[in-house]
């Protein structure tokens, strides 16, 4: 894995940044605080650079974006290339997404969006997975009623996993592909810098879209 280099006063810029939220628990609850408005909110988990993020958060001002990454040193680089005007509808969050309960009250967040998250190949490390079963229970309690998880992957091991996890915890799944962009519903699709690579080598993208339990 591909160790990123050290940042001079990188630190001291996330937390000085007006795009960077470092004490999410603060906003539990209250978050139309932080965005002047009721809109609803979605939220990325592992969105490494944000570039995903900004591009739909520009596109859609009346929802509120959350980009969720724990490395600090990925997340400077994220504010690098933020436009000049950065969307006023999105913010990164630095932490980990086991807090989240910590983070959002019960049935606040509308949509969840995992993209291209960490495999963890092997089976001994399934817990770790963005899909994984206890994942999945999280967030069913931040999600609103029918809230809805956009994944994506190149993997396909993770892909069959993540359905089976879904089957699992009674998730109900709306739309499913295996070739992403040569299916109906490459339409509207924004593309994650993964994901232009792997469409760049011909690698072919699943992406499901599915629908938690009601509560």
């Amino acid at each position: 894995m591909l160790r990123l280099r050290y940042v001079k006063g990188g630190l001291e810029r996330l937390e000085e940044h007006g795009k960077v939220i470092i004490k999410p628990q603060e906003n539990k609850g209250h978050w139309e605080s932080l965005f002047s408005n009721n809109n609803p909110i979605h939220v990325e988990f592992g969105s490494g650079r944000g570039g995903f993020i900004v591009k739909i958060a520009e596109k859609n001002p009346n929802i509120n974006y959350l980009a969720f990454e724990r490395n600090s040193k990925v997340i400077i680089r994220g504010l690098n290339k933020l436009p000049e005007n950065p969307p006023t509808n999105f913010y990164f969050v630095h932490s980990d997404i086991k807090k989240i309960e910590d983070i959002f009250n019960f049935n606040e967040i509308q949509r969840i969006y995992l993209n291209f998250s960490d495999p963890w190949p092997k089976k001994k490390h399934n817990r770790r997975r963005l899909t994984y079963r206890g994942f999945l229970k999280l967030y069913e309690n931040i999600l609103i009623p029918n809230g809805e998880l956009h994944f994506k992957t190149d993997n396909n091991g993770l892909f069959e996993f993540s359905l089976e996890e879904l089957k699992e915890r009674g998730w109900k799944v709306m739309m499913i592909t295996r070739d992403l962009h040569n299916s109906e519903y490459i339409e509207g699709n924004s593309m994650t810098e993964y994901e232009e690579k792997f469409v760049q080598r011909g690698q072919l993208i699943n992406k499901f879209v599915a629908i938690s339990p009601k509560k």
